[in-house]
């Protein structure tokens, strides 16, 4: 009997070392566990994340209470101090204080604030490779996984592309837990929400949803997680991009943003209790909101920092110069085309030289050399930006137009359209709005009025017909219309007022 019996056991011991082996071809499903045996448990760790490969995969041997341990962590990741002072409690214990369990030694051994038990490997694996500092200990069915990781950060300064006259000069960084602490230092509520998910086959990509539970659309948040946990990638390479592209699949054609983007906590936090969705994403240093309509996204921090009356004309002035940065240039070439229509008063805006290039030709050249500036600025370093913009002014302004490449008034009309883009925060809109002006460009060069009346209305369609994220109308509340909240989004009101037209 006794015979049988220890055989019996060394069968189940060798399968049990064979099915150890085999975890690691389907670890990733989510159904495989550590066992109590730290020999095991080593081998399985040194097979998949190769610290003898990879250097800055750091483990150490140690003994806990007369039990053998190993304690793996990423370098970089956690704090040298504290992992000192937690490895030397760990190694003082007694073998009489020693812990029975894993649930006991997280209770009663392990004095530290953030700590959490696993045994399936996928959770063990994925906290490491984040940078959770994991402890093995022989006898132990769980891992004691303890949260001493610090991420390499830049410091909490105002972002250039959404600077403020007034108001605070912080904002996001890459490390997501500095933005939610920034977002969370804004709202001080029980009701907001900050619900983990990631994404990423590969790369895991940490994805945070922010908003108020009691303020949100819960539709709208269900249908988020679900299309977040459908998302089949390898890897998020490009952040909020990639993940914008995941989640919104319909209408590439359409240039008009789906989204909008900010680096600012204050525009984050305000739009979550306005009942949006904030998604925050690992590594990258701007806030996705959704559902974003063209109001919003003209919207920017400076209306809300200024007096209401500073505020609306603010808001105001960018809708005016949104739609003359689409329509001035494609008009001047239909009156160019049509001088007849110019009334006596206004002759002076005729061209008055002779053209060398037709003006289809030097507008969509423009357009072009206009990019160019701004690509070569992005790689022009922070020392040279300066000499080289003004030579850039003074070869392509006046020297353009004396060799007879472009005329004066062309250059006039592009020099404002170059400079009013830059009245929008948004990338998106600006480009979707060139996009549509290079358009109304060729169809009224081709076709004349025809060609400018069906290219305004392409414009219009687009707007009208997109969709945000929740399948709402793009340009609410005009469509349907709804005569208080279209005075909120074209009017900064007061702040009661506000909150009463929010109500209704």
């Amino acid at each position: 009997m006794t015979v049988q019996k220890k055989n019996k056991n060394n069968n189940q011991n060798q399968k049990e070392y064979q099915d150890i082996r085999e975890y690691g071809k389907v670890w990733s499903s989510g159904g495989d566990r550590m066992t109590t045996s730290l020999q095991h448990t080593m081998e399985y760790m040194t097979e998949h994340l190769a610290p003898d490969a990879s250097f800055d995969v750091v483990y150490r041997v140690i003994e806990v209470g007369g039990r053998q341990a190993c304690m793996y962590f990423i370098d970089g990741f956690c704090k040298d101090e504290l992992m000192m002072k937690i490895l030397q409690y760990f190694i003082d214990i007694k073998p009489e204080d020693m812990p029975r369990s894993a649930y006991e030694m997280s209770k009663k051994a392990t004095p530290y604030v953030e700590i959490d038990l696993k045994d399936q490997w996928e959770d063990i694996i994925y906290n490491i490779l984040s940078g959770v500092f994991a402890l093995f200990i022989d006898g132990f069915d769980r891992c004691i996984l303890i949260d001493s990781r610090t991420y390499p950060a830049r410091s909490v300064e105002e972002p250039d592309k959404d600077k403020t006259l007034r108001g605070s000069k912080d904002g996001f960084v890459e490390t997501v837990v500095f933005n939610t602490a920034l977002i969370r230092r804004r709202i001080r509520s029980t009701q907001l929400r900050m619900e983990m998910m990631n994404a990423g086959k590969s790369s895991q990509t940490d994805i945070v949803l922010c908003y108020m539970d009691n303020r949100v659309d819960h539709e709208f948040l269900d249908s988020i997680k679900s299309k977040i946990e459908k998302i089949h990638v390898d890897a998020l390479t490009m952040n909020q991009e990639s993940l914008a592209e995941c989640l919104y699949q319909r209408k590439w054609f359409n240039p008009f943003p789906k989204f909008k983007f900010t680096e600012r906590p204050d525009v984050a936090a305000a739009q979550i209790l306005e009942g949006d969705i904030v998604i925050l994403v690992d590594n990258s240093p701007s806030a996705m909101i959704v559902p974003t309509s063209i109001f919003d996204i003209v919207e920017e921090a400076d209306d809300y920092y200024f007096p209401p009356i500073t505020g609306t004309y603010l808001r105001l002035s960018r809708f005016l110069i949104a739609i003359l940065t689409y329509i001035m240039t494609p008009t001047f070439l239909l009156l160019m085309q049509n001088p007849g229509w110019i009334p006596e008063s206004f002759r002076f805006i005729m061209v008055q030289e002779e053209m060398n290039i037709p003006l289809i030709a030097q507008f969509l050249i423009l357009e072009l050399a206009i990019d160019g500036l701004k690509l070569a600025a992005v790689n022009t370093p922070n020392m040279l930006s300066t000499p080289l913009s003004v030579m850039a002014a003074l070869v392509l302004g006046e020297f353009s137009v004396n060799s007879g490449w472009f005329n004066a008034e062309v250059m006039l009309y592009m020099a404002f359209v170059a400079l009013a883009n830059y009245t929008q925060q948004n990338y998106e809109l600006g480009y979707a709005l060139k996009f549509m002006r290079m358009l109304n460009l060729v169809l009224t060069a081709i076709f004349g009025f025809y060609g400018y009346i069906a290219a305004i209305l392409i414009f219009v369609v687009s707007i009208v017909s997109n969709k945000t994220l929740s399948d709402k109308s793009y340009i609410y509340p005009l469509l349907p219309f709804n005569w208080k909240q279209l005075m909120k989004r074209l009017l900064r009101l007061r702040l009661p007022e506000a909150k009463n037209n929010r109500d209704n």
